[in-house]
C-alpha cells in the first residue's frame, strides 16, 4: 500500500502511559500542522482525557481504541498508518503482535524496549518479512539505546573517514540525573520472570552478540558485546550481566567505574549494529559507569555492583520481589515536571581504531533520561521515520536507530539540545 492510501502519518499507541503521554505532548508541539497523527491506546476515556490536556489542533487528533492482544486490530491499525510509534510494555508480552503486524503491512515502528529477549524474537520473527515489504523495525528508541547506538556509530564514522576500522571501544556514563520508569522496570521483572522458566532465554541473554547478524567475532574473556558466555544457571546469567563492567579505574581520567544498569540490553543493540553495518572485524564494546575519585568513588561504585546484582537476584525470589516491588515506580508512574527539569546526562565513547587513533564522542542532554529524554528521542524518531524519507539509509527490516534513521536523527536531537560530538583525541 502507498504512503498516500494511508489514513494516518503516525499512531502513537500506549498515548495513556506516562512516557506516552510525554511523547504526544512532543508531537503535538514538533508536529507539522499537515502530519497526520492519531492517538491509540486501550481506554477511550483515558485517550479522550490525554487529547483534552494537549496543545492547539493536537486536541482533535483521531482516538483508536483497541488492545494491544487483539491480533486482527492490531493488523487493522498497521494498514492504516505509516508510522506505529509504541511505549506499550512489556513488549515480551504486549508487542509481539503488533511489531509483526507492522512488518507484514510494510510499515514503519518504533519503541521503547530495553528487553532482550523481545528483540531476539523480533528478528527471528520480523526480519526477513520486513525486508520483503520494506518496513523499518526500530527497536529501543529511548535512552534504550539511542545515546548508546549513535555515539558508537559517529565514533565509528570518524574513525572510517580516516580509513580505519574500530576496535576496542567504550562508553562511560560521566553523570546522570533522573529515574528509571516503571514501564522499563515492568520489563526487567518480566524478563527475568522469563530467565527462571526458559534455558534457551537464559542462553539469549547471556550471549552479548545474541542480536547480530551474521559475522560474531572470536570469544574473549570479560563482558561487553566481545566477551562472556552462555551458561545456562539463572544465577550465573543475573550475575554475569551485573558483573559485566567489575569495579575498576578509568584509564582515562582515574576514576573508579563500575556497572551501567543498562549496559547489557545497550551493548546488544549497538552489537546489531556493528554486524549490520561493519565496524570492524576487532570491534569489541562495553559500557561502565563513572562514580568519579578517591575512596569515596571506589565505595560508590563497589556498593553499585553489588546492589545491582542483589536486585536483579531479588526480582528472581517472590519473597524479595515483594519487597523491591514497594520502593520501585509502578507502570504508569513518573516524576514531577519540576524532578524532570532538573534532568540531565552524559556520556562519552572512546574508541580505539585500527590506525592506532583515538576518538571520543559525547552524547549529552538537559533531559531527565527515562522521561522527557526519552520522549524527544522517541518522538524524532517517528518523525524522522516520516518526513526524513529521502534522507535515511537505504536499510529494511529488524533493525536499531543507527541502522534505520542514523544521520537525520543525529541532526533532529542537535537541534533539541542534545549534544553529539565527536574529536579525534591526540596522541
Amino acid at each position: 500500500m502507498s504512503d498516500g492510501a494511508r489514513e494516518f502519518d503516525i499512531v502513537l499507541f500506549g498515548a495513556t502511559g506516562f512516557v506516552g503521554r510525554l511523547t504526544a505532548r512532543h508531537l503535538a508541539s514538533e508536529a507539522p500542522a499537515a502530519l497526520r497523527v492519531a492517538l491509540a491506546g486501550r481506554s477511550l476515556t483515558r485517550l479522550q482525557e490525554v487529547a483534552r490536556g494537549l496543545p492547539g489542533a493536537a486536541r482533535d487528533w483521531p482516538l483508536l481504541q483497541l488492545d494491544a492482544t487483539d491480533e486482527r486490530a492490531v493488523a487493522d491499525l498497521a494498514g492504516r498508518t505509516r508510522v506505529v510509534v509504541t511505549t506499550v510494555g512489556p513488549y515480551v508480552r504486549f508487542g509481539t503482535a503488533l511489531a509483526a503486524a507492522c512488518a507484514a503491512a510494510g510499515t514503519d515502528y518504533c519503541d521503547l524496549t530495553g528487553e532482550v529477549l523481545f528483540v531476539h524474537r523480533s528478528i527471528t520473527a520480523n526480519h526477513e518479512t520486513a525486508r520483503r515489504t520494506g518496513a523499518r523495525i526500530v527497536h529501543a528508541c529511548g535512552f534504550d539505546s539511542i545515546p548508546s547506538d549513535l555515539g558508537v556509530l559517529l565514533t565509528a564514522q570518524a574513525a572510517q573517514a580516516d580509513g580505519a576500522e574500530l576496535g576496542r571501544t567504550h562508553l562511560a556514563v560521566r553523570s546522570m540525573r533522573g529515574g528509571f520508569s516503571g514501564g522499563t522496570i515492568d520489563s526487567a521483572r518480566t524478563q527475568v520472570d522469563e530467565l527462571k522458566a526458559d534455558a534457551g532465554a537464559r542462553r539469549v541473554v547471556g550471549d552479548p552478540w545474541a542480536l547480530a547478524e551474521g559475522h560474531r567475532p572470536p570469544r574473549t574473556a570479560g563482558g561487553g558485546s566481545g566477551g562472556g558466555g552462555t551458561a545456562s544457571g539463572l544465577g550465573s546469567v543475573l550475575g554475569r550481566l551485573a558483573k559485566a563492567s567489575p569495579v575498576k579505574r578509568d584509564a582515562d581520567n582515574g576514576h573508579f567505574t563500575g556497572p551501567f544498569v543498562m549496559a547489557a540490553f545497550n551493548t546488544r543493540i549497538v552489537a546489531r549494529s556493528a554486524s549490520l553495518l561493519g565496524y570492524g572485524e576487532g570491534f569489541r564494546y562495553v559500557e561502565y559507569a563513572d562514580f568519579g575519585a578517591g575512596p569515596a568513588g571506589a565505595v560508590s561504585a563497589g556498593l553499585m555492583s553489588v546492589g545491582l546484582g542483589a536486585g536483579l537476584a531479588g526480582m528472581a525470589f517472590p519473597a524479595t520481589r515483594v519487597l523491591i516491588d514497594k520502593v520501585l515506580p509502578k507502570p504508569g508512574e513518573g516524576p514531577s515536571e519540576e524532578a524532570q527539569a532538573n534532568g540531565r546526562f552524559r556520556m562519552e565513547v572512546t574508541g580505539e581504531a585500527t590506525n592506532g587513533a583515538r576518538y571520543r564522542t559525547t552524547v549529552a542532554a538537559p533531559y531527565d533520561p527515562g522521561y522527557s529524554g526519552t520522549a524527544v528521542m522517541l518522538g524524532q524518531a517517528a518523525l524522522a521515520l516520516v518526513e526524513d524519507r529521502e534522507a535515511l539509509p537505504e536499510a529494511a527490516g529488524v533493525l536499531t536507530p543507527a541502522t534505520a534513521i542514523g544521520a537525520p536523527l543525529v541532526e533532529r536531537l542537535r537541534r533539541h539540545r542534545f549534544t553529539l560530538e565527536t574529536t579525534r583525541l591526540p596522541g
